[in-house]
């Protein structure tokens, strides 16, 4: 037993020296040096320490990072921001952890060409603010864009706020470099809109969660500066009501609706009540609405469009169609509503080890589904809490399950519950959080057998060792 242990030592040994001799001493970090941020990503799991933590300065040592781990048999766990909720960024004990902290930078900002250039571990925040400073726009936003790494957003495909408009992550890339399982590096930084020469290789990687490739470079779209925004929040009777708005909106805001977000009164509720900063947009009205939605218009004119949006909603009260509503008046008066959006963010103090969902649904059957996933909680776990809020305008609905004075919630029922009935709608179990390993087991709700075989099938061809980030998505 001895021998075994001092043998596993001496093979544990030799892929850090080799590591460290390749990329010297600040790249590679090991026991009690070990920052405890590389321990665990946002997804509630249980920490766990890596074997080492690798942090390349640039491609070239991100390449000779895996080609060594790879020469070893080392698994390797790609990191961003570790901002991820589905366990995708959490290296196992024995694993290496390779960080992208280090790379960090736009490289190119082409104004004919609209795109930016930039360093996979580029915070989302920076590249908004790079863009902003140049005349351009990065309409990618989610909570996390002061911590999150455009790299892990792709790998993701992340999704948040302006989705309805501008497409998830996937829709303002044009190009990407990433290194494969084995070191080899595929440069394919495209900034043509227009390019069919061959397979259009970065969907291979994007959405993959680093399964398939490292991406350590990436060509981005970018789009006109926003020269005004329009918001107002809306009090409505029923989702209907609220189908009949997104419609209304989509009719006569066209191209510049950016945002539609709706929130259930129990979502509702919950942030008047419990979100600090947040204040209600209808002081004296204690109507109980059936829908709440916030809805934004980015656009070109200031002098046009502030107007127009006015008279839509204008003529939306005066027909009845929305008994209510709120407009922003000022920035203060945006971020305001938008922080009402937002009082997701304030439930662990309130509902510590709450269980967080991410689903898709058909929207027109939304309100359906979270009205028979309400009941059944209720059934099945009498006081449970259930909170129901979303994109709609892209069918993201997200929903949040606490058991009051519960030892531990139970997760595993209600999964089954929530994922179950996605399942039965023709949902999906991952909006725009991916899989990881938390939703791994629930892959098969949401793509048929064909698909998931086709997915091994991709990455048995690409890392046949399997040992870029094992046992996440399959």
């Amino acid at each position: 037993m001895e021998s075994n242990t001092l043998h596993h030592a001496t093979e544990t040994r030799l892929p850090l020296e080799t590591l460290l001799a390749a990329l010297g001493p600040s790249a590679v970090l090991w026991g009690a040096d070990i920052p405890e941020r590389n321990h665990n990503d946002y997804s509630g799991l249980q920490p766990s320490p890596p074997l080492a933590v690798v942090r390349p300065a640039d491609t070239a040592g991100v390449a000779t990072a895996l080609r060594i781990c790879h020469a070893h048999g080392v698994p390797v766990v790609p990191q961003g921001g570790m901002t991820g909720l589905c366990g995708g960024a959490r290296a196992a004990p024995g694993q290496v952890a390779l960080s992208l902290e280090r790379l960090v930078g736009i490289e190119e900002l082409d104004a004919a060409a609209a795109t930016m250039t930039v360093l996979a571990g580029t915070p989302l925040e920076a590249i908004q603010q790079a863009a902003t400073a140049a005349g351009f726009f990065c309409p990618l936003d989610l909570g996390a864009r002061g911590s999150c790494a455009i790299g892990g957003n792709l790998a993701t495909n992340a999704g948040g706020n302006r989705v309805i408009r501008y497409g998830m992550a996937r829709e303002m890339v044009l190009g990407i470099e990433v290194v494969l399982p084995d070191g080899t590096v595929v440069t394919s930084l495209n900034k043509m809109i227009k390019n069919n020469a061959g397979f259009d290789l970065k969907h291979l990687f994007i959405g993959s969660e680093g399964t398939l490739g490292i991406i350590t470079r990436v060509v981005l779209k970018l789009f006109p500066q926003p020269a005004s925004t329009m918001m107002a929040v809306c009090a409505l009777r029923s989702y209907a009501d609220v189908l009949a708005l997104l419609n209304s909106a989509r009719q006569n805001m066209g191209p510049l609706l950016s945002a539609f977000e709706v929130m259930w009164p129990d979502y509702w509720q919950f942030a008047m009540r419990h979100a600090p900063g947040v204040r209600n947009p209808f002081p004296g009205d204690e109507t109980n609405y059936g829908a709440y939605v916030l809805v934004e218009a980015l656009g070109t004119d200031p002098v046009q469009d502030a107007p127009r949006f006015e008279r839509w909603l204008e003529g939306l009260m005066d027909t009845g169609a929305v008994p209510n509503a709120a407009l922003a008046q000022s920035l203060a008066d945006g971020k305001a509503f938008w922080r009402i959006r937002d009082a997701s963010g304030e439930l662990h103090p309130v509902w510590p080890q709450h269980l967080a969902f991410d689903v898709g649904l058909p929207v027109a059957r939304m309100d359906e589904y979270a009205s028979r996933c309400r009941q059944a909680l209720q059934a099945q776990f009498p006081g449970v809490q259930s909170l129901f809020y979303g994109h709609i305008g892209d069918g993201n609905l997200h929903i949040i399950v606490y058991q009051p004075a519960a030892d531990s919630q139970p997760k595993d029922q209600v999964n089954a519950l929530v994922y179950g009935l996605v399942r039965e709608y023709g949902g999906t179990v991952s909006a725009e959080h991916g899989i990881g390993t938390l939703k791994r087991e629930w892959l098969g709700h949401a793509r048929a057998p064909e698909e998931i075989a086709l997915m091994r099938l991709i990455k048995n061809a690409i890392d046949p060792k399997a040992l870029l980030n094992p046992g996440k998505v399959l």
